[in-house]
């Protein structure tokens, strides 16, 4: 009886552990989803590490920013920010091979895997968002990538037009402000392990 009693007693703790953590991915999913439906983010890609490949890849970022910025100063939410961006890829594409001097363009708006990225005033989680992606050649080298909306991609950009965007806890959550660490980092986590099973 004894033994019963202990194996029901670890029964039940396996349980409730399971249980939690199910809850806990429950919560942590709806939240990435939830916290990315608010961006969409920028990804650029170079040909190769080779300095000067480095040094395009950044021309042509800040191309296809002075191309799109204007456009997403109207856009009202992330909804619009996609639909434009949407309406305008041949626009960015015709941009970036400007400022990619010869070399081959990709341009694409999809959902992407990201892992965690810190910025100046906050860091993203891992996890899935929607992402302009410019590829240039075969894409080899180092990448750039920043948050395209809200305006994140500026220096002068920051805490502010985050909070214009959301909501109090995913504001605290991705600033790691007012408690929400843990928080932060259960979505991190759960953001890894997503990027890890695709």
């Amino acid at each position: 009886m004894n033994t019963t009693s202990r194996l029901k007693n670890w029964e039940i703790s396996l349980l409730l552990a399971l249980c939690i953590t199910l809850l806990a991915g429950t919560w942590a999913s709806a939240k990435q989803t939830e916290l990315s439906s608010n961006l969409v983010r920028l990804h650029v890609i170079a040909v190769s590490d080779d300095e000067t490949e480095q040094a395009i890849k950044l021309r042509v970022r800040d191309a296809v920013l002075a191309y799109l910025s204007p456009s997403l100063e109207s856009a009202k939410g992330a909804d619009a920010a996609r639909a434009i961006i949407a309406s305008r890829l041949s626009g960015i594409e015709t941009a970036a091979e400007t400022a990619a001097q010869g070399r081959p363009v990709r341009v694409t708006l999809s959902e992407e895997y990201y892992p965690t990225r810190e910025y100046e005033t906050f860091t993203l989680p891992a996890g899935k968002y929607e992402s302009l992606r410019v590829i240039l050649g075969q894409g080899q080298g180092h990448n750039w990538w920043c948050v395209v909306f809200p305006p994140l991609c500026l220096s002068a950009a920051g805490k502010t037009e985050i909070a214009q965007t959301m909501d109090n806890e995913d504001y605290g959550i991705v600033t790691e402000s007012n408690g929400y660490v843990l928080k932060f980092r259960l979505l991190e986590l759960w953001g890894e392990l997503m990027g890890q099973i695709h």
